[in-house]
C-alpha cells in the first residue's frame, strides 16, 4: 500500500514514523521541509507537492494544525485534490471542523475517490510508539480497506460511523482532557496551598476517584515543571473552541465550556501560542505566588508500553456501520 502523508508537526511526524518503521511505502510532505528529515533519511520519498503526493499514492493522510490549513492543502494550488482520482483514499487525521471535513470529504468523492476522517488521541509519547488511539469515521468497506494502516499507526481503533463522526468525538475527548487538566491545575493548587506535599497528592489523587488519564500523564509534566506536553497552548485553543462551537452550533446550553475557553485564552495571551498547553496552569502559580513542583517526576513523558498490533475496538451492540 503506497501511503503520502501531509504534516509532519508534532502528532504527523511521529505516526508517519509508524507508517515507514513498519514496511509501508512512504511519500511524505510539509511547510518545512526540515521536518521530514529523519524520515527521508530513514526512507520515505519527498513529495514536491499535495497534487503529487496524491498522485502517487493509494491513500492520502493529512495531519494539519487548522481547518483552514486542511483546505488550502487539498483546494490550493497544486493541492490534492488535484491528484484525487478514482479508488484513492483520503484519511483526514487534523483535529478539525465537522462542517468542514464533510465539505472537503465530498469534494474527493466528487473525483471518485474515497474519504474519512481519522483523528488520534493518548498523547504525542503514545504516537510515537503506534500505541495511540485512533477514531475513524466513514464508509465500513473504506474502513476495512484502511485497517491495516489503521492498526499500524494506532493500537485501539474505533469505527465511529460515518464520515464527521470522528471528528466529532475528537473534539469531545479533547474537550473533557482540557477541563481535566485544569482541574488538576486547581486541585494541586488548593493541596498544595493547604500543605500537602504534591507527591503525596499526586500519588492520593491517582489511586482515588478523582483520578483521570490527563493527571497521571500531564500533571507528573505540571509537577516536574517541564510542562512539556510536546503540544502548544495555540492547538489547545482551538481544540476547546472547536467544541464550544459546536455545541452551540447544536443549541446545547454549554456552561463550563466557555469558562475553560477563556482559561485557555488567557494562557495564550500571557505567555504565547508556542507555550506548552499544561502552561495554562501556570497561570495560577503565578496569581498564586506558588510553585507547583515535587522531585521524582519526568521531565518528559515516555510510553512504556512496547509496540504492538493494533485492533479494531468492538462496540456492545454494534456489528458494525455501513
Amino acid at each position: 500500500m503506497k501511503i503520502g502523508f501531509i504534516g509532519l508537526g508534532n502528532v504527523g511526524a511521529k505516526l508517519a514514523g509508524s507508517l515507514l518503521r513498519n514496511g509501508f511505502d512512504l511519500t511524505v510532505r510539509d511547510i518545512d521541509k526540515t521536518a521530514a528529515a529523519p524520515l527521508l533519511r530513514a526512507g520515505a520519498r519527498w513529495g514536491e507537492s499535495g497534487r503529487a503526493v496524491a498522485q502517487g499514492s493509494e491513500v492520502i493522510v493529512t495531519c494539519l494544525p487548522s481547518p483552514e490549513t486542511s483546505t488550502q492543502v487539498l483546494e490550493g494550488p497544486d493541492g490534492v485534490l488535484e491528484g484525487i482520482s478514482e479508488g484513492k483514499i483520503w484519511l483526514e487525521a487534523s483535529t478539525t471542523s465537522v462542517d468542514e471535513v464533510k465539505r472537503l470529504g465530498a469534494l474527493v468523492e466528487a473525483q471518485g475517490g474515497l474519504a474519512m476522517d481519522t483523528p488520534v488521541s493518548g498523547g504525542c509519547h503514545r504516537a510515537a510508539t503506534g500505541n495511540i488511539s485512533v477514531f475513524a469515521g466513514g464508509r465500513r468497506d473504506t474502513f476495512e480497506k484502511v485497517l491495516p494502516l489503521l492498526t499500524t499507526i494506532g493500537r485501539q481503533v474505533v469505527h465511529t460511523g460515518p464520515l464527521g463522526t470522528a471528528s466529532v468525538l475528537k473534539v469531545v475527548t479533547n474537550y473533557l482532557a482540557g477541563v481535566q487538566l485544569l482541574s488538576t491545575g486547581e486541585a494541586f493548587m488548593v493541596a498544595g496551598r493547604a500543605g500537602i506535599d504534591l507527591a503525596v497528592a499526586y500519588e492520593a489523587i491517582r489511586v482515588s476517584s478523582g483520578n483521570s488519564f490527563v493527571h497521571e500523564t500531564e500533571g507528573q509534566l505540571i509537577l516536574n515543571g517541564s510542562y512539556n506536553v510536546n503540544f502548544t497552548m495555540d492547538h489547545e485553543v482551538k481544540d476547546l473552541s472547536l467544541f464550544d462551537e459546536l455545541g452551540k452550533s447544536l443549541g446545547v446550553p454549554l456552561e463550563l465550556s466557555p469558562v475553560c475557553v477563556g482559561m485557555v485564552c488567557d494562557g495564550l495571551k500571557r505567555y504565547g501560542p508556542r507555550a506548552w498547553s499544561t502552561q495554562v496552569v501556570k497561570r495560577l502559580e503565578d496569581d498564586c505566588g506558588f510553585s507547583l513542583r515535587a522531585p521524582g517526576f519526568p521531565e518528559l513523558l515516555t510510553d512504556d508500553e512496547p509496540e504492538a498490533e493494533g485492533a479494531e475496538v468492538t462496540v456492545p451492540g454494534r456489528s458494525g456501520y455501513s
